[in-house]
């Protein structure tokens, strides 16, 4: 099934086609007609408003007299930095901006196909598993830095050492699973929160809509805060195995 292209994926593959295509030869991926995808313009979209975003409150922070604006990326990062000291201690502030960050990110990602004519690139399972890889990717870095490469690997063995061959294999797939767990949770959330709005919104007027946008809305937001929470526990305990 071709996909649909949204008003600004459309206007990148008229202009921007050959842009897209050197991209795709960089990574050895064969030229296409139209190269842009709605979850890889979505993407661009959803960084470049939190690039203008976090410029706009840089330019108006204010400590005596800080706005509705600032205030809201306020309650964001007390959020955000009350979630790391629950679940990794006051040691977890030097990770907050990665989970701030992804957050932030993987929120406005969700709840962009809500305004008509644009669609949540975290529908698409690419985006998701990008998010998930990054986090595994950062928990595995964070944890050899943290203890040394061989001590954090060695954790894959397991308490008692004469077990490791049973404990290597399942410690492997038990990491192994998480990104996959993290990727299958968000996708399957957004896409069929996209598809039962689009559905209702297309089938009735006004009332139900409203209603199914703000389930979507408490979706978006519960996802966001689900994968970040894990992957705070997942970071807590590649940097304090040694304790454990």
């Amino acid at each position: 099934m071709q996909e649909t292209e949204v008003w600004l994926t459309k206007l990148f593959n008229d202009y921007l086609a050959g842009l897209g295509n050197a991209i795709l030869g960089v990574v050895g991926m064969a030229h296409q007609a139209r190269p842009w995808t709605n979850f890889i313009t979505m993407q661009l979209l959803v960084a470049a408003i939190i690039v203008v975003l976090f410029a706009v409150l840089r330019t108006r922070f204010s400590v005596e007299r800080p706005g509705k604006f600032q205030q809201t990326f306020e309650l964001i990062y007390e959020f955000v930095h009350g979630q790391t000291e629950d679940i990794m201690g006051h040691g977890g502030d030097r990770y907050m901006a990665f989970f701030g960050a992804l957050f932030i990110f993987i929120l406005f990602g969700n709840l962009i196909g809500i305004i008509p004519g644009f669609e949540a690139p975290t529908m698409y399972a690419y985006v998701p598993l990008g998010c998930a890889v990054a986090s595994f990717l950062y928990y595995n870095m964070v944890g050899a830095q943290a203890h040394g490469l061989v001590k954090h690997l060695a954790h894959l063995v397991g308490p008692i050492w004469w077990l490791f061959p049973l404990m290597i294999p399942i410690e492997i797939f038990s990491n192994l699973a998480r990104p996959l767990s993290l990727t299958l949770r968000l996708y399957a959330n957004m896409y069929a929160g996209e598809q039962i709005t689009g559905v209702f919104v297309m089938l009735t007027k006004l009332v139900l809509p409203a209603v199914f946008m703000g389930f979507h809305i408490f979706v978006s937001l519960l996802q966001a805060y689900i994968f970040m929470l894990l992957t705070m526990a997942y970071v807590g305990g590649a940097v304090a195995h040694d304790e454990e």
